[in-house]
């Protein structure tokens, strides 16, 4: 019991991470993983250990982020552009540019395709694991990563367009 305990704790800043890339907003990401969390140690004896307990924890992550999507919709919250954080880039000032484009670019992805991305680019899943977490089969799972950095790939060669007519 206190191993599964430790096991869980062990992955709340992949969660994190996660959640706030499916979410887009930290306090709705600490939220989300609280929640997983909640669900996890309640249901632990549910995980049936083969396959890794991260995979698992994604997938109620998942799942959780899901069933709260209709809600989030119901009661959008507008932020006042002054009241957002500003993200904190180290290093260059081209570099947190960079970043910060990448982020929007992940940000204007449909849910589906940005949970897959993030998954599998930042979070370093296998194919197998992302597929087994979002619950989908792999085929929709390459399916969704393709289409998604099609999409990344088409908004970048319009930002790059778009400086080289400024120039």
């Amino acid at each position: 019991m206190q191993e599964t305990k430790w096991l869980i704790a062990r992955e709340i800043p992949r969660l994190r991470r996660y959640a706030l890339a499916l979410t887009r907003d930290p306090v709705a990401a600490d939220d989300l993983v609280q929640d997983t969390l909640e669900r996890a140690i309640r249901k632990r004896h549910l995980w049936k250990r083969h396959g890794t307990i991260r995979g698992w924890m994604y997938q109620i992550l998942y799942r959780t982020f899901l069933n709260q999507s209709t809600r989030r919709r119901r009661r959008a919250l507008e932020v006042d552009i002054d009241d957002a954080p500003e993200p904190i880039a180290p290093g260059s000032p081209e570099a947190g540019l960079v970043r910060r484009d990448i982020v929007d670019a992940l940000c204007d992805l449909p849910t589906e395709q940005r949970a897959a991305i993030a998954l599998t680019a930042i979070e370093g899943l296998s194919y197998d694991e992302a597929a087994a977490a979002l619950d989908i089969p792999l085929g929709t799972l390459r399916s969704r990563l393709s289409r998604g950095r099609e999409r990344l790939r088409a908004n970048f060669d319009a930002t790059e367009l778009c400086l080289r007519q400024v120039k």
